[in-house]
């Protein structure tokens, strides 16, 4: 049976919600994130801040340098995860099949309801415009036959557009795509795969399978069949992810606990980004300091709770670099996450605030 997939991404999310609230920001470079003074990360930007160069998961200092006069604002993480939680109920109106990927984003299977493309994209033209109507913020959408590319056509006319991939161009539609398309393809394997002289999705066809497994591990048995577009994974109502964590080794070692703290906001920036990409369901069971020292000896520190604020690591880090020689090379933050099922007492909703 043909599968139809629809892939709805929210445009800038969090700016976007902030921009309906305060439409005087709308035409204003702006950005969520925190502050430059305590090495805050930026999370994320409207249109008017990108066209400066300023990024997601960029230092907020340097943003502020690419653009002067950039509005910072603090995270409202109750509010962005209310509204996904609306918008994901939308999405539930239209499918029964619906696998969120984070906030912002979701899978949805409407082959039962569809009996063609063109028809899946007419009802995903009918959900932007429910999402518009409701919650007052865009969303693009890709539609084809398969996961891999509803993602590709939703990122293909943003913001507030949707693309959808006929089946009889999908052939020569993913033989020109970039190969850094394909999900994890970071820089290492781009590079890998320059030198392969591949550059487009076409260019891997003279490479069986076989050659590519042998290059790149199972990664390449992925690499051989995306870049034809095959793609059988099913949409999945429900994922389960047992923990989420950030960790940096340093070039030179840390020398003493007080440098370690000073360190933890940059960590606690990237865990934060992290965990907003995660759905609005989702709830901590606990939080954990990870050290490795100068020796190579490593551990780990845990603690139940769901309120994980910065300052809430800082007890965790000092013990368990009690546990150590002094010098510290690897510093790691995280969270295990609460299974399905009843939830404890110790169980509490996500906190960034």
């Amino acid at each position: 049976m043909n599968r139809f997939i629809i892939h709805i991404d929210a445009d800038c999310f969090f700016a976007a919600i902030e921009m309906r609230d305060r439409p005087e920001l709308f035409d204003r470079p702006m950005a969520i994130g925190g502050s430059a003074n305590r090495r805050g990360v930026i999370s994320t930007c409207n249109y008017s801040a990108r066209q400066f160069g300023v990024r997601s998961a960029m230092a907020t200092a340097y943003a502020l340098r690419l653009c002067p006069g950039l509005t910072l604002l603090e995270h409202r993480m109750a509010l962005y995860r209310e509204v996904s939680q609306e918008m994901m109920a939308i999405f539930h109106k239209y499918s029964d099949i619906v696998e969120p990927l984070s906030l912002d984003e979701a899978f949805l299977d409407v082959s039962s309801n569809c009996e063609s493309l063109q028809e899946a994209g007419s009802l995903a033209q009918e959900i932007r415009q429910k999402v518009w109507q409701t919650l007052g913020i865009t969303v693009s959408a890709g539609v084809a036959g398969n996961k891999f590319l509803a993602k590709v056509a939703s990122d293909w006319r943003k913001p507030d557009g949707m693309f959808v991939i006929d089946s009889d161009r999908q052939d020569s539609f993913v033989a020109q795509l970039p190969i850094w398309c394909i999900p994890g393809v970071g820089k290492v394997t781009s590079n890998q795969l320059q030198f392969m002289g591949v550059s487009l999705c076409q260019d891997l066809y003279c490479h069986s399978e076989n050659e590519l497994v042998k290059r790149f591990g199972r990664f390449g048995a992925r690499l051989y069949h995306l870049s034809r577009g095959v793609d059988e994974r099913p949409v999945k109502p429900t994922r389960e992810r047992k923990s989420v964590s950030v960790e940096q080794t340093y070039a030179q070692d840390i020398e003493s606990l007080n440098a370690c703290e000073a360190l933890l906001p940059e960590l606690y920036q990237r865990l934060m980004l992290r965990l907003e990409k995660l759905s609005a369901d989702t709830v901590i069971a606990k939080g954990f300091v990870k050290i490795k020292f100068s020796d190579f000896r490593q551990t780990t520190l845990e603690r139940l709770g769901g309120d994980w604020a910065a300052e809430a690591f800082l007890p965790l880090l000092a013990q368990a670099y009690s546990r150590g020689n002094g010098r510290v090379r690897l510093l790691g933050l995280g969270v295990r996450l609460a299974g399905s099922g009843p939830q404890s007492a110790a169980v509490e909703q996500i906190n960034l605030l």
